[in-house]
């Protein structure tokens, strides 16, 4: 009798600064469970864009609202893991075993920058396949930019980010004004 052939896990990562991470990036993390086995939500080092929290603020913020998600038994599931990476994400992609890079597009405007980097992307490791998942109606507009545009200037974020995060958001910009 023949050994049937193992099936591997599908593993995606969902790429981004996550500074901060939003219900928009909740929102397709939840989405993207019903398309994988295994997500890794990637953090980006990335210096470049300044961000408001260093990589190991971003990381503990996405894991606690990993682990928000798997006590809701939100997660369909799949497993969840976040990582932070500071290489190209191909090579990022190929170290994890991941087939399935996860992007959220929330508008037009999103369309021409995630399409150009698809394009390059499957140049890189043909492999590799890019999965667009559009932001729901009701996170098409958020952005973490706009978040902590808002937050600096003493708006209200709470219907953009969870509790967790507008407490850090709020701890960090009170600590700027003394």
């Amino acid at each position: 009798m023949a050994k049937a052939a193992q099936v591997q896990p599908l593993i995606g990562v969902y790429p981004g600064t996550f500074d901060p991470i939003t219900l928009g990036h909740l929102d397709i993390i939840r989405r993207a469970t019903k398309v994988v086995d295994h997500l890794i939500v990637a953090v980006a080092r990335n210096a470049g864009k300044g961000p408001l929290f260093a990589t190991d603020e971003r990381v503990e913020l996405v894991q606690q609202e990993l682990d928000a998600l798997l006590q809701q038994d939100d997660s369909n599931g799949a497993r969840l893991e976040v990582l932070a990476f500071d290489n190209l994400l191909m090579h990022f992609c190929q170290s994890v075993g991941a087939r399935i890079i996860v992007r959220g597009l929330r508008a037009v405007s999103d369309f021409e920058y995630e399409f150009q980097m698809a394009g390059m992307n499957a140049r890189l490791d043909p492999k590799i396949e890019t999965v667009f998942l559009m932001a729901s109606e009701r996170q098409q507009f958020i952005s973490s930019r706009f978040v902590k545009e808002i937050g600096q200037l003493g708006g209200d974020v709470s219907s953009f980010v969870t509790p967790a995060v507008r407490e850090r958001l709020e701890s960090k910009f009170s600590r700027g004004k003394k």
